[in-house]
């Protein structure tokens, strides 16, 4: 699965990193995506719920 973060689009919400901060975390400022830390099913959840369509599933 691949998860794509389209950075000009995001609005912060947080929902991504509140939903899985497992997968979805800051680290030294930038901001990581890993999808191995969850399953396919949990992560498609999470990216559902991003208000701003700035995740994506290719």
């Amino acid at each position: 699965m691949k998860v794509t973060w389209d950075e000009s689009v995001c609005i912060h919400a947080g929902k991504c990193v509140q939903g899985a901060p497992e997968v979805f975390k800051v680290e030294d400022g930038k901001f990581v995506i890993d999808t191995s830390a969850s399953s396919e099913d949990k992560i498609a959840d999470v990216v559902s719920e991003c208000p701003s369509g700035a995740l994506k599933i290719e």
